[in-house]
């Protein structure tokens, strides 16, 4: 049997680790009998821990809440998981860093020399895709704001700043009306917070990127969940990025040749479907979330384009080359590029549009 002092610990650990605890269930866990467990739960209780006692067939205890509680203690790998969890918070973009650096400062001082050791070994860097903007930082007052609205299903009212604001020839002085919504989810995606709700003015559900909000109070009625399309959360953000309706599907999705070999195209393919034709030619089955934007997509490849189908591709590619004519005809002359290299076509889904209010 453990001494007194480390039984008490594991004790006070497991009280923390779940709401209600059987005394038979705490007593096997600690390898004592019962009568051990009620003892111990009344020293944990002159030491001032508000530990109820369940009523109920198997009986039970449960660690209250209270202004009056002690410090809360940690065993090894709880504390090493706090940690973790406050380094990994200072690269969330969720406007904590600096409150996650000083709390994590705090949790390191009060370690054991052998639990420092092992945080101050874990080194997160948040890396940045080359040219891309800085994400945006969320004030942490609105992501709770957002997420109380979501817990308690509350209509929600806010200000938003859309990505590309619209130009009309009269605009309201006073700005346009607050949003009124459903608010179901707060996600995270990239670096970026997002909030997914149903548009009660517009009649569909919205995604809007939370450093845009301005929320507005009080909330309104609370409201029924509504089902969302796909049925879970993350399918319908990923779709979304995709430009669809929550299926899970690209909202467009073609075929070419290519004058490549497949296991060259197969390394840029992404979710694509690669099929070798021979050995310098391959068929590209691939999706976007438009498209234009697959057309742009296959012509990242360096090589010959045959297009299967559907139309709609046939016409993308068109209008592109419309398009790509007269940049040319108006464009300043330039120093062709090198040919012969590898083909190292990039995949816009790396840097998607502006994941905004949709």
């Amino acid at each position: 049997m453990p001494k007194t002092s480390a039984r008490l610990l594991a004790l006070l650990s497991l009280l923390q680790a779940r709401r209600d605890w059987p005394g038979a269930l705490l007593a096997e866990r600690l390898n004592v009998s019962p009568r051990t467990v009620r003892r111990d739960v009344d020293r944990l209780r002159e030491l001032g821990y508000p530990i109820v006692a369940v009523k109920g067939p198997d009986g039970g205890y449960r660690l209250g809440a209270g202004t009056d509680l002690p410090p809360l203690l940690f065993d090894d790998e709880q504390a090493v998981a706090l940690a973790v969890a406050l380094r990994i918070a200072t690269t969330t973009g969720a406007g904590i860093e600096e409150a996650a650096v000083r709390a994590l400062n705090t949790v390191r001082q009060v370690m054991p020399a052998r639990l420092r050791h092992r945080v101050d070994t874990l080194q997160v860097t948040a890396v940045e895709r080359p040219g891309a903007r800085p994400d945006p930082q969320v004030d942490s007052g609105v992501l709770m704001t957002l997420s109380d609205a979501v817990h308690a299903r509350e209509v929600l009212r806010f200000d938003y700043t859309p990505a590309f604001p619209p130009h009309t020839v009269a605009q309201d002085p006073a700005g346009p009306p607050p949003r009124r919504v459903e608010p179901h989810h707060l996600v995270t995606r990239g670096g970026r917070w997002y909030l997914v709700a149903w548009d009660l003015d517009r009649a569909d559900w919205r995604t809007f990127r939370a450093d845009r909000i301005t929320p507005r109070t009080p909330t309104g009625p609370r409201f029924t969940p509504r089902e969302l399309p796909g049925g879970e959360v993350s399918r319908f953000v990923a779709a979304r990025f995709r430009g669809s309706d929550g299926s899970g599907e690209w909202a467009c999705r073609g075929q070419v040749i290519l004058g490549l070999p497949a296991a060259e195209v197969s390394r840029y393919a992404r979710d694509g479907v690669v099929e070798e034709l021979g050995s310098d030619r391959c068929r590209l089955t691939l999706g976007a979330w438009s498209w234009a934007g697959l057309a742009a997509t296959v012509g990242l490849f360096d090589a010959d384009i045959e297009v299967i189908g559907p139309p709609e591709l046939k016409a993308a590619f068109a209008h592109l080359g419309r398009r790509y004519t007269t940049a040319a005809a108006t464009a300043a002359p330039a120093t062709p590029a090198p040919h012969g290299g590898p083909a190292t076509p990039r995949n816009p889904l790396d840097n998607p549009p502006a994941f905004g209010e949709r």
